[in-house]
């Protein structure tokens, strides 16, 4: 398999459901949404796109399964191949009309994710991974930041959204950061969290509670572009979506620190 001709059309089909989301933000409603759980929303908006993109990867690798955030299409993690997406991540912002939401598409070979990418929409920026062949945005290549001070960093993080058991913990971890950094940032996609991270715009991100539909586009994207991705104990798993730490490699042992020290294994 061809894992660079198969990143150029998966974004090439990414933007095609951009395009869709860029169009349906403009005339939404915020009446067509409903709740699947606590601060988790949904509208027909996040399973259109979803279908867009299930009828497309399905004929690009029609032997593939799919994992995906909306359960549009049966859910299969047993072929060798499998798709993972999230056909809007960042639904708050979308609905609230914030310009920051993206696309985030990963295939897996055997469970381990070969292929990322992300296309934030508002940006019209599309960045593109595959395994052993480096990280892109809109074709150029990227690099992960190399720097070493914590306090020259600025770091990225999503907010608990329905577990809260670590809060406490997690509000410590903040304040700590926020002596000892140049800033935490917040904004809403932990798809873009990433690829920002990928791309330098940030030095490191963490977060909690996530399902594998967030990360797994984006682990692809700061392990080719020479960050470095754990879970909170600090290993180096496939998709670590129930904790997640993506740094440049000189502050990544850093930060897994500071959030061993206040919020634990999560």
């Amino acid at each position: 398999m061809n894992l660079n001709d198969i990143t150029s059309k998966v974004a090439a089909i990414s933007k095609e459901a951009g395009n869709y989301l860029r169009i349906a933000q403009a005339t939404f409603n915020k009446d067509e949404v409903t709740a699947k759980s606590l601060n988790a929303l949904v509208s027909d908006v996040d399973r259109t796109a979803e279908k867009l993109l299930v009828t497309g990867l399905s004929e690009l690798l029609p032997e593939a399964g799919f994992l995906t955030e909306e359960k549009t299409i049966e859910q299969d993690l047993d072929s060798e191949y499998t798709w993972v997406i999230d056909p809007l991540d960042g639904t708050t912002n979308f609905i609230h009309g914030l310009p920051i939401y993206s696309v985030s598409i990963a295939l897996l070979k055997n469970k381990w994710p070969v292929v990322g990418v992300v296309y934030e929409v508002g940006m019209d920026e599309c960045f593109s991974a595959f395994e052993n062949g480096g990280a892109f945005l809109n074709g150029r290549p990227i690099a992960a930041t190399q720097t070493e001070a914590l306090e020259d960093t600025l770091l990225a993080t999503g907010f608990p959204y329905y577990n809260f058991s670590k809060l406490a913990g997690f509000q410590n971890t903040l304040a700590h950061f926020y002596r000892h950094t140049r800033g935490v940032r917040r904004i809403g996609t932990a798809a873009v969290d990433l690829a920002y991270t990928a791309c330098g715009r940030f030095d490191g991100y963490f977060e909690y509670g996530l399902s594998p539909w967030d990360v797994a586009a984006g682990v692809v994207l700061v392990r080719e572009a020479g960050g470095y991705v754990t879970d909170f104990e600090g290993v180096n798993v496939a998709i670590p979506a129930n904790s997640i730490i993506a740094a440049n490699k000189n502050i990544h042992g850093r930060v897994l620190e500071v959030v061993e020290k206040y919020i634990g294994h999560a």
